[in-house]
């Protein structure tokens, strides 16, 4: 029986469990697998845009998960000034035109300090609409700047509700401003969603999407 083996046994107690005096960095080495990693946050899948109109995720979303997350990481539009958008999907991305209704609000606080304000938008929210939704509005697109958070999306393969969202995210505005938006609304379907798009207001745009599944 080798050493780290042997510890591990001797902090066994009479039920069968192991003591926290157990557990280790040399006693974990090399596991690559836990039993129940399954229950919390799966990766399933990313995309990296490079000079890209739009990403699509046209699979992944099905009933394994109840919620799913996009993450976005540095996403950097190549037009200053343009809008980061989302829209659904319920026929696998033929059409992104799910009805939303949605509320918007940001905070800002500007470089110099001169200037910040907590504030709804009336401009990025949505009343029955079937238009892409804004997830951050009025991107720089200096080398340095981007936008980066994530969206939640809950339940989409439900056929008896409506499609539930919530984001949270954070961009470098173009007028060196950073700009926390939290948006959230649902879509006004009981059809499965199946797909989601992410694209820029206009012009293209770079950064990577992942997205993950909650069990």
């Amino acid at each position: 029986m080798g050493a780290i083996a042997r510890a591990a046994a001797n902090n066994i107690t009479t039920s069968g469990v192991f003591t926290s005096s157990a557990i280790a960095n040399s006693s974990v080495t090399g596991i690559t697998v836990l039993a129940n990693a399954s229950d919390g946050i799966t990766f399933i899948s990313s995309q990296t845009a490079s000079n890209s109109a739009s990403l699509s995720f046209t699979t992944g979303l099905d009933s394994t998960y109840k919620a799913y997350k996009f993450v976005f990481s540095s996403i950097h539009v190549r037009n200053n000034g343009e809008n980061f958008l989302f829209n659904l999907s319920t026929d696998s991305g033929s059409n992104y035109n799910v009805t939303k209704t949605t509320t918007s609000f940001r905070a800002y606080h500007s470089e110099d300090g001169a200037v910040s304000a907590l504030q709804y938008r009336t401009d990025a929210d949505l009343a029955q609409s079937t238009g892409f939704q804004i997830l951050n509005e009025a991107l720089g697109s200096d080398a340095d700047q981007s936008m980066s958070g994530s969206l939640m999306l809950f339940n989409p393969s439900s056929t008896t509700y409506v499609k539930h969202f919530i984001s949270t995210n954070n961009a470098y505005y173009d007028g060196d401003y950073p700009f926390v938006y939290y948006i959230a609304g649902y879509g006004n379907t009981t059809s499965a969603i199946n797909a989601i798009q992410f694209k820029p207001s206009a012009g293209n745009f770079d950064g990577t999407i992942y997205l993950y599944g909650i069990k």
